[in-house]
């Protein structure tokens, strides 16, 4: 087994749609003992896959005497929802202090991707030797967690006879607030707008993450100043106090808080000074504003569902020119399109049971067309045994089904809206649907479609279709509403944009990741914004 300490490429691995960190805590069970006289000492190396090559990205400390270590030194990964992203966990018994993993036992192995992990929040497996066999008992537990702070501040200020600054009328106050920087400093955090004319100003109500106002520590001292805004920049001074986030959490609705705006120097200078105005804390509230990451490691499943065009356009599937002939290599655009989103979405679905659904074709034994029917010719169990279950029962269809039309896509949008619609009856966080159609062109039933996606943008569910050939997308272009809103034929508007459209064109000289970022980039924001609309938290969340 020989395991090189590879230096790490220069930049970030991975994409530039990180997400976030993810931490990873390690523990061991049963480890092997490769010591004579003691236990063994073992610590855990981690490897991600990059271009092939597995390059550490970090190891343990070690563990002193212990066949089941619970490491305390974290792994901290950057998570791309939109990448497979191959991580190994390789433990050693440390023999030398050597930074070589040559000079050390191998204790055994796991390997998997970082979706499986966070999409089951802790698994336990068996560890493997290099010849595949089981390392003895031994087993690894990985848990994952998000490391962010999600929490966000919602404040609501007004303030009540301040001080008049402008010689003619009254002034034009705002706030600033500060937190204490690691230089000892006052660092700006947040500027309210300027309200004109008046000694009483209501401010609108802001939002600023926690961390930004005071580095997620509630206690911490924040300071807020209060100015009468200038147009030439030279902001006259009111008023300043300090306070923290625990204290403004005080402030109720019926009950506001109440903090005097002081003025050092006119404190000093007057006898009977009492302050410069008072500042009111309407309300102040916390909330979690929560990530993708979160509806994931809350357990919130990914369903897959996979729609096939087998419209005459694509081809006699037995010509070469055909989109649907199966090369000598065992693909076609169609094949590539589903392992491409396939084997990324399939981490997220704990039973792995995809349905696969064709559209477009007659079929045995009357020869009737249908528009959504289960390519493994079972209606009541349309499910595929994973990705290889959907490529297997497609390749097993073609020379049983006459390709005809017409391209209409509602049918299968409605299919997978029916039980999506089934799933917002549980009201929680728990399932999101993600349709796959795969077709050559131009879709037959415009209107029924567009009603179909407009209705389906009310529900947890979106839509990725891919084009593949060399037809006139427009009409796909026109339902990923990107750049306007999608109506339907009587004009009701998408509430979200739930379709995202790609050319499998453009990515057929790219790197067959490429494909999947690009289908994949905007679904975390969809799943965060379906949920956030009907006010679901992650079904494991804690309160703020």
């Amino acid at each position: 087994m020989a395991y090189t300490v590879t230096p790490m490429p220069a930049g970030p691995v991975g994409s530039q749609y990180c997400v976030c960190k993810v931490e990873l805590s390690v523990c061991g069970q049963n480890l092997l003992d490769r010591d004579v006289t003691s236990k063994s000492d073992p610590f855990c190396v981690l490897f991600m896959e990059v271009n092939g090559k597995w390059v550490e990205l970090d190891r343990t400390e070690t563990a002193v005497n212990n066949l089941n270590p619970a490491f305390s030194k974290k792994f901290i990964v950057d998570y791309h929802f939109e990448e497979v992203q191959k991580l190994k966990f390789a433990l050693f018994d440390q023999d030398k202090s050597s930074m070589q993993l040559y000079e050390h036992d191998f204790l055994g192995e796991f390997s998997c991707t970082l979706g499986t992990i966070v999409s089951s929040k802790k698994i336990t497996r068996t560890l493997l030797l290099g010849n595949g066999k089981p390392a003895g008992k031994g087993m690894i537990t990985i848990a994952a967690q998000e490391l962010s702070d999600n929490r966000v501040i919602t404040l609501s200020m007004a303030g009540r006879k301040l001080d008049k600054k402008d010689l003619f009328g009254k002034s034009d106050p705002f706030l600033e607030f500060y937190k204490p920087g690691d230089d000892g400093k006052w660092m700006l955090v947040h500027r309210t707008e300027v309200i004109k004319y008046t000694l009483d100003p209501v401010w609108k109500p802001f939002t600023v993450p926690l961390v930004s106002l005071c580095d997620g520590d509630v206690e911490k001292l924040i300071k807020v100043m209060c100015y009468d805004y200038d147009s030439d920049g030279g902001h006259d001074f009111i008023g300043e106090f300090q306070t923290s986030v625990a204290k403004m959490c005080e402030a109720q609705d019926a009950f506001p808080l109440e903090l005097e705006c002081i003025n050092p120097k006119k404190q000093k200078k007057k006898k009977n000074y009492k302050n410069s105005g008072i500042i009111i804390v309407k309300s102040c509230k916390i909330t979690r504003d929560f990530s993708f990451l979160d509806y994931i490691l809350g357990g919130c499943q990914l369903m897959f569902t996979v729609g096939i065009d087998f419209t005459a356009s694509n081809g006699n599937p037995r010509d070469p020119s055909s989109l649907h002939y199966i090369n000598p290599m065992g693909t076609n655009e169609y094949l590539s399109a589903i392992w491409a989103v396939g084997q990324i979405i399939q981490d997220y679905d704990s039973d792995k049971m995809f349905p696969a659904l064709g559209f477009g074709a007659q079929l045995p034994p009357d020869w009737k067309v249908s528009h959504e029917f289960a390519i493994n010719f079972n209606p009541t169990n349309p499910f595929c045994s994973g990705v290889e279950g959907i490529v297997q029962a497609y390749s097993a269809c073609l020379p049983h089904i006459r390709f005809y039309g017409p391209t209409n896509f509602s049918p299968i949008v409605n299919h997978v809206a029916r039980f999506a619609a089934q799933a917002t009856q549980q009201e929680a966080a728990s399932q999101y649907f993600i349709l796959l159609i795969i077709t050559d062109g131009v879709i037959s039933d415009m209107d029924e479609t567009r009603h179909a996606v407009v209705q389906a943008s009310k529900l947890p569910m979106s839509i990725i279709i891919v084009g593949v050939g060399n037809a006139d997308f427009a009409a796909m272009e026109f339902l990923d509403g990107d750049s306007r809103v999608l109506r339907s034929h009587t004009g009701e508007e998408a509430v979200r944009d739930i379709v995202q459209f790609v050319p499998f064109r453009d990515f057929r000289n790219a790197p067959k990741e490429t494909l999947a970022k690009a289908v994949l980039a905007e679904l975390p924001q969809q799943v965060v914004q379906y949920f956030k609309h009907r006010n679901l938290p992650p079904i494991n969340s804690e309160p703020a």
